[in-house]
């Protein structure tokens, strides 16, 4: 060990899954060679490793996600101040813990110091065939790739804290050790290889080469992680020509889109002229978002011009008949009438109508959006009665949850949001007021997943917030339900039922302007748009041919949504797990499903880096088929997709879903948790250096 730096600014990080027969061992040999700080991630273990670790003086975190990468990661957070480096090992025994003073003493002119098992006899004679070949592997791929020369992806590693912050590690599966790897070449870091002893595994089994799909999941992944690490490479020169090249397609779209539906939008999409360019809007938004995939960064300052600067060309849009609606129940508010009780078409109502009343729909039903939502369509329309004010307020909700996604997931991931062409049509350009609904909802995802505050104050905060979304759109009820669920889980009764009752009372306070001791309707629950309406549906569809009751009938698919809510909240671990997989059910068990509706999805889409929400954007504009047939009078009144156009518009939602979930079954990507302790990481990395400095 060097004078330069003590054991004592080393910390050991031990990620573990039932691992009780060796974790005691390592341990104590990490005690041997000198190390005071040793930190063991108990990754979802069942038997009693955590407790063991603890008994042999250990700190023990949980992380709950599963994944090499997410445990490693895990340990990096909250680190003291004094630690300057981190020792990466295994803990079933195989690393030869007896050559870290050799690692100690390479420390003053290295950052990353790895330990090459292939450079050992005893090392080599313990590899199983599938890490030999895995090593061979991804070793030539680097060198290819990269010109760098690497002989082995061991465990066993020691890096500066200041050079782990500097490559900015994403991965969170088992591609985290070849990650760590390119990416020290990509950011020019000091590196070498030491030849290591390497032992069979003292017990338990390995996730990974134990077991055919674990070695085939691996191999994939080193790969998958290979291919996407070269492809974000910095080439400032092709990077910046493609951003101009994005932007370039996102204004054209974007102004075809404007130049679109003037007169009103069932009319005008009659029109082959109107028809051709909005395919062709729309072909450039997606040609441009599929580009933005490509950038391996992305400058705030891109990513905001391009979010606000499309917003603003489609801000003043022909809007989609559902804003009229908005502006009516606002208007007949502001007048002193109940929305609830009188539909557009009333008697009553006569003498009010304005200009625009024949653009509203349903008119012969009355109010249908939650009581909280129509108390901001009046307060609007106190401001304005106008359809711009209306779309500003939809885009400044919009731009906000633009925001908090920059602060959970950074600027690329939020693109996927901020960019995405079906958000950019519904919201900025329908004027749908989904971005209410969503901006408390991504608002409580972000509370509750943050380290701090403690857990009474994260969990009643996001149930306000989703007791807010409830009050815009009900179907976020379940999501406080499961708040409810996991503050239970942890035996907090008190808490659990604190949690519910919070969450019901933004919706209750909404509730009284609209309802008298002798009438409280807050929904049409018994016209036909409720009970018997389809809409681009796809469980429903299914199912209504073969059995006719499910066709005529909207009410029984609660019945199955109620059983997979529970189930999903019973297998969830994390707000955003169960929110994006809730949202999904919700869409393909719903009777009506409209393309503005999966905007839903959108923000927790982004935050899993899920690829069904990716190729959703795209495909869900097929969804638009059905105006056009409706402006060329061959589908009114019935929305229906033809069953070519179901698959194209269902497919690619489903088979992306499904096969990031195959892909990642392992582990769940950036809980808030882990992006919210960044701060404190890179500040403690300043701190630590300061006091080297001085």
């Amino acid at each position: 060990m060097t004078a330069d730096y003590p054991l004592t600014s080393v910390l050991a990080i031990a990620p573990v899954r039932n691992e009780a027969t060796t974790i005691a061992a390592v341990i104590h040999d990490l005690r041997a060679q000198g190390l005071q700080h040793i930190r063991i991630v108990d990754n979802g273990s069942t038997d009693d490793s955590a407790a063991i670790a603890r008994a042999a003086g250990a700190e023990v975190v949980s992380e709950p996600q599963p994944g090499y990468g997410q445990a490693c990661w895990r340990g990096l957070q909250d680190l003291p101040d004094e630690i300057e480096w981190i020792l990466f090992c295994d803990g079933d025994g195989s690393d030869d813990l007896r050559e870290l003073p050799r690692f100690w003493a390479e420390m003053a002119k290295y950052d990353l110091i790895l330990g090459d098992r292939s450079a050992s006899a005893a090392g080599r004679a313990a590899m199983t065939p599938v890490q030999h070949f895995g090593n061979q592997l991804s070793a030539t791929l680097i060198r290819w790739g990269w010109g760098h020369r690497y002989h082995d992806l061991g465990p066993l590693r020691l890096i500066r804290r200041s050079a782990l912050a500097a490559l900015e590690m994403r991965d969170r599966g088992f591609g985290w050790t070849v990650e760590m790897q390119v990416r020290a070449v990509e950011c020019n870091l000091r590196s070498c290889e030491l030849p290591v002893s390497y032992h069979p595994r003292q017990g338990g089994r390995s996730k990974i080469s134990g077991t055919v799909s674990g070695s085939l999941r691996a191999g994939w992944t080193i790969l998958d992680t290979i291919g996407q690490l070269y492809w974000r490479r910095e080439r400032p020169g092709r990077d910046r020509l493609v951003l101009a090249v994005i932007t370039l397609l996102y204004l054209s779209g974007c102004l075809l889109l404007h130049a679109n539906e003037r007169v009103g939008e069932f009319r005008d999409f009659g029109d082959p002229s109107v028809w051709w360019r909005f395919g062709l809007g729309v072909g450039l938004l997606g040609t441009g978002f599929m580009l933005s995939w490509c950038l391996p960064r992305l400058p705030g300052r891109w990513f905001w011009l391009l979010a606000i600067a499309t917003r603003g060309i489609l801000l003043f849009k022909y809007p989609h008949s559902d804003l009229w609606r908005y502006l009516w129940e606002g208007h007949i508010q502001t007048l002193g009438f109940n929305p609830y009780w009188l539909p557009p078409d009333a008697i009553d109502l006569i003498p009010y109508r304005t200009s625009w009343w024949e653009q509203i729909n349903t008119d012969d039903t009355s109010a249908i959006y939650p009581p909280l939502s129509q108390l901001i369509f009046r307060g609007l329309a106190s401001l304005s009665l106008s359809v711009t004010n209306f779309k500003l307020a939809f885009i400044v909700a919009d731009l906000g949850i633009c925001w908090l996604l920059v602060r959970l997931l950074g600027t690329s991931a939020a693109s996927l949001y901020a960019w995405n062409p079906l958000v950019l049509h519904s919201i900025a350009a329908g004027g749908h007021y989904d971005s209410l609904y969503l901006l408390p909802l991504v608002a409580a995802w972000w509370v509750y997943e943050r380290r701090s505050p403690p857990l009474r104050q994260r969990t009643t905060l996001a149930a306000l917030l989703v007791g807010c979304s409830i009050g815009i759109k009900w179907v976020s009820l379940p999501v406080l339900g499961f708040l409810v669920w996991e503050t239970g889980r942890r035996r907090r009764w008190g808490l659990a039922l604190m949690t519910g009752l919070v969450g019901l009372l933004p919706v209750a306070l909404a509730t009284l302007p609209y309802c008298t001791l002798d009438r409280c309707t807050l929904a049409p629950v018994e016209s036909g748009f409720v009970q018997y309406w389809r809409v681009a549906e796809l469980v429903p569809y299914l199912l209504s041919q073969v059995w006719a009751f499910a066709a005529e009938n909207n009410w029984i698919y609660a019945i199955p949504l109620a059983i997979a809510c529970l189930l999903l909240a019973i297998a969830s671990r994390s707000f955003l797990h169960f929110t994006a997989r809730y949202h999904l059910v919700l869409l393909t068990l719903s009777p009506i499903v409209h393309a503005w509706y999966f905007t839903w999805l959108m923000p927790f889409a982004a935050g899993t880096g899920n690829w069904g929400g990716r190729w959703l954007s795209l495909s869900g504009f097929v969804y638009f088929t059905i105006r056009h047939r409706i402006a060329m009078g061959l589908t009114w009144p019935d929305w229906r997709l033809s069953p070519g156009e179901r698959f194209l518009l269902w497919a690619p939602l489903l088979i992306g879903w499904f096969w990031s979930e195959w892909r990642d079954r392992d582990r769940w990507l950036k809980s808030r948790a882990e992006l919210d302790s960044e701060p404190q990481f890179h500040k403690g990395i300043a701190i630590a250096e300061d006091k080297k400095s001085a």
